[in-house]
């Protein structure tokens, strides 16, 4: 299928730019005062690796007084001044901020590890470097970061115990369930990613030869990409992490197309150490955006607020919070909730009822959107893609819908679809959608998610089992719920041969429904 991350390449790269020209245009990078205060430094990082960093310390500071240390690694293809808004107000509130340029891309050394043991031990020569050269406190260090550099922070955190607190903001926790869950490849987000660091870095051998077998989709290769992810995933890691007991904070938006929010809830399940999880409207590193800017921003408020109790040990109670704190896509307010098993403990059911036939290889006109676009959308207009779901053609999608509720129903967390699926072919894609369905069938998308299934024989039924992304969506009194599943999206690449058809259906003695979780009301 040629390589897609060329027709997203420029936009990548345009979006970074624009990001960073803005910021200036409107006068919002760092003031006079703070640019007078940084200093721009090499860093020797492993094997002797030059990282471009910059340091920010305290106002005043003369060595006499150690300071907690603050570590910021970049985001995937952004420069070493990302973070210089946010680092001069933490350096104002009394830390030490160094923030560098991660290996392979623009200044720095070397070539992109992808979050590999020479980014992790990277991280630490940074720490080495500030202990050494930074009235930097050795007892009191932090690690935050946006994407990428949320990535490392929590990778470091279960490698080197001297990091005692982190803010992974927009991350991933686990890599092949972020770009490959449900077995499919998320193709648009991979081509950002892609595009983004032929721009800004250099690619290693081994990097580029895993984007090639991922658009591919080479089976062959498979278990050599889940391996090669794995070792860059904080969950494989997530005994040590405990182990050193790190207080880690993570945040991530429900649209986020790079990184879904749901392996970021599963990964905080497992933390035993102190821990707080934020999910808001928005895509990709759009919630913490204009904090980078140093406008006000609730993600960097909480950040700091974070690290103050657990570096400084300010009583400033966040610690006494609810630790998972939520915002709905369409009302205003934050709730609290003890544990993520809280979310959504109630459940509805929707059967999905019958014997449906679909063919494959035809775009239904049911999508999940456009990456970035469509969930900056919903973040800023709550306009999320939209279907008309009686208009669907039924050839190509499978419809099914609750009946009209008669209140408000406050979906909440992750819905889950079980079905039995009878193919034509040993491959096939599908990609289920739940749509919030209007009195007209203008049905708007609450969640989805795609689902690739390979070596199944022809005609023999096989159990489905699918959560859909985690999500927050006040579906409004009399609306119904509707589920939808076709077999394109140009989000994903599909596996499905040419004439196949997919069939579903709800055998007496193990029904097929798609299971909705609700906040108590």
């Amino acid at each position: 299928m040629g390589h897609p991350r060329k027709a997203l390449r420029t936009t990548t790269v345009g979006a970074v730019s624009a990001t960073l020209i803005a910021g200036s245009a409107l006068g919002l990078a760092p003031t006079a005062q703070a640019a007078d205060a940084v200093r721009f430094v090499d860093i020797a990082g492993d094997g002797g690796t030059v990282l471009k960093a910059n340091v920010i310390t305290p106002a005043g500071a003369d060595g006499a007084q150690r300071y907690p240390l603050l570590v910021l690694p970049t985001s995937w293809g952004l420069p070493q001044v990302e973070y210089l808004a946010q680092a001069q107000k933490l350096a104002n509130s009394g830390y030490v901020v160094v923030s560098y340029n991660v290996r392979g891309f623009w200044q720095s050394g070397g070539e992109i590890e992808v979050a590999g043991p020479p980014d992790t031990a990277d991280a630490s020569k940074v720490i080495d470097w500030a202990l050494a050269n930074t009235p930097a406190d050795a007892a009191h260090i932090g690690m935050a970061g946006v994407s990428y550099g949320a990535g490392i922070s929590l990778l470091t955190a279960a490698r080197d115990k001297r990091v005692k607190a982190v803010a992974a903001l927009s991350g991933w926790a686990d890599l092949i369930d972020s770009i490959y869950s449900g077995r499919t490849q998320h193709v648009q987000a991979g081509a950002l990613l892609d595009g983004a660091s032929l721009v800004t870095g250099r690619q290693s051998a081994e990097l580029r030869q895993i984007f090639d077998n991922f658009y591919a989709s080479n089976l062959s290769k498979e278990q050599d990409m889940i391996d090669w992810g794995k070792k860059r995933s904080a969950a494989t890691y997530v005994d040590q992490l405990n182990k050193n007991g790190a207080a880690v904070m993570m945040a991530n938006a429900w649209g986020d197309s790079v990184f879904p929010p749901n392996q970021y809830a599963d990964f905080y399940e497992k933390l035993t150490g102190p821990k707080r999880l934020e999910f808001r409207p928005g895509d990709h590193a759009t919630a913490e955006l204009t904090g980078l800017f140093g406008l006000p921003n609730d993600v960097w408020s909480d950040t700091e607020r974070w690290f103050d109790h657990y570096l400084k040990g300010a009583d400033n109670g966040v610690d006494r919070e609810q630790p998972v704190r939520l915002k709905s896509r369409t009302t205003g307010g934050y709730e609290g909730y003890p544990d993520w098993k809280s979310v959504g403990a109630t459940r509805k059911k929707i059967a999905l009822s019958g014997t449906t036939t679909i063919h494959t290889n035809v775009d239904s006109g049911a999508d999940g959107g456009i990456v970035f676009l469509s969930s900056i959308l919903d973040q800023l207009a709550q306009a999320p893609p939209v279907a008309s779901i009686p208009l669907l053609p039924r050839h190509w999608a499978a419809v099914w819908q609750s009946e009209k509720y008669a209140g408000a129903q406050q979906v909440r967390g992750t819905a889950k679809v079980h079905t039995t699926l009878t193919p034509t072919k040993e491959s096939g894609t599908l990609v289920a959608y739940l749509y919030d369905v209007g009195p007209l069938g203008l049905g708007k998308l609450v969640s989805h998610a795609p689902y690739t299934f390979h070596g199944r024989t022809p005609g023999e039924p096989f159990d489905v089992d699918l959560e859909l992304f985690s999500t927050a969506y006040d579906v409004p009194a009399g609306h119904r719920l509707a589920l939808v599943v076709d077999t394109v999206d140009p989000l994903y690449i599909e596996h499905n041969p040419s004439g196949a058809r997919l069939t579903f259906s709800s055998p007496a003695n193990d029904p097929s429904y798609v299971s909705i979780p609700l906040r108590e009301q």
